[in-house]
């Protein structure tokens, strides 16, 4: 078994690896920006996802209310580069410290609700904050922020001339997201994490301290959502509540691991493949009048593919390998 795990554990980074590659290679043959563009969002997404699951999907957690980090990863990064001129770089670093401080603090009342009362729980929480910065003046309120340019560099973290950088910090981020759940997923959190998932009550009997386990994987699934969101706002280069803090992006961090497959290591990266170039294609073509159409359209796959394969797509594939061992 311990071979097996080994050498199941080395496939997935040879995998890893040459999937990186490609990507690292797309850009040479696709010059279009538009197309450019729904590449970072997928890579983002593909992460922050990885980033949800960890919590959602490993820790049996399931949060709808991750647009509060990722608006906070935002917010502190931007608030610190406009008014005070640091760096975006340590304000990525301060966002995803204090978000995973704020996610343990909300972590004692909310970690001892289960089910439903859990979800609705975090759904008000990332309310509450949505309107906080709505009426806060000094973050820019309901008009938001614009963030200056100061000029092409990765110093600044801005780049004007092209999206290329901006692609390859994803690529790194998707893939630090990656390595992250990979090595967890194989630690003893992974293992504490699905002791919990499965059954609280067995795993406290065996020593697993499930309250602690869980916040170490809020801490952990909320620093990164907050570098994503920071990430986010520089690419985009303004933010206020509604792009950066809506239920919207709670529900576009945990619907790509829902698709591919929920506590699976490779199933936030196959549903976000999968569903953001869907999601930007059918805005595109809807345009600004079919506002929500898009939600509805991949609301619509993800719950039959919850109803037809409860594994994920991800499902597919393990059947096939069991198929072709056979």
């Amino acid at each position: 078994m311990d071979d097996a795990h080994s050498k199941r554990r080395l496939r997935d980074l040879i995998v890893a690896a040459v999937l990186t590659c490609i990507a690292a290679l797309v850009p040479l043959f696709v010059k279009d920006v538009y197309v450019q563009n729904i590449m970072v969002l997928t890579l983002m997404y593909a992460a922050l996802s990885q980033a949800w699951n960890i919590l959602g999907g490993y820790c049996g957690q399931i949060s709808l209310g991750h647009a509060l980090y990722f608006g906070l990863g935002a917010y502190t990064t931007v608030l610190l580069f406009t008014k005070f001129g640091v760096l975006p770089w340590f304000g990525m670093l301060g966002g995803g410290l204090i978000s995973a401080v704020i996610a343990m603090a909300l972590g004692y009342p909310t970690f001892r609700l289960r089910g439903h009362y859990f979800v609705i729980a975090t759904i008000v929480i990332a309310e509450i904050g949505f309107l906080l910065f709505h009426n806060w003046d000094w973050a820019g309120a309901a008009l938001g922020i614009d963030i200056p340019v100061r000029g092409d560099s990765w110093a600044k973290f801005q780049f004007t001339r092209s999206k290329l950088p901006y692609y390859y910090f994803a690529l790194v981020f998707c893939c630090v997201a990656w390595l992250v759940t990979w090595w967890l997923e194989n630690s003893k959190w992974g293992y504490w994490w699905r002791a919990v998932k499965d059954n609280p009550e067995a795993a406290e009997s065996l020593g697993v301290v499930v309250f602690n386990s869980k916040m170490g994987a809020a801490a952990v699934s909320a620093f990164l959502t907050a570098i994503g969101g920071a990430f986010y706002a520089m690419f985009v280069s303004y933010i206020d509540p509604e792009s950066v803090m809506t239920f919207q992006f709670s529900l576009l961090m945990a619907l790509p691991a829902v698709l591919g497959g929920i506590g699976t290591l490779w199933g936030p990266v196959l549903g976000a493949v999968i569903l953001i170039p869907l999601t930007e294609l059918t805005r595109s073509f809807i345009g600004g009048s079919g506002r929500g159409v898009d939600l509805i359209l991949y609301g619509t796959v993800i719950v039959v593919i919850s109803l037809a394969r409860p594994e994920g797509l991800i499902g597919l594939f393990a059947k096939r390998r069991k198929e072709v061992a056979r």
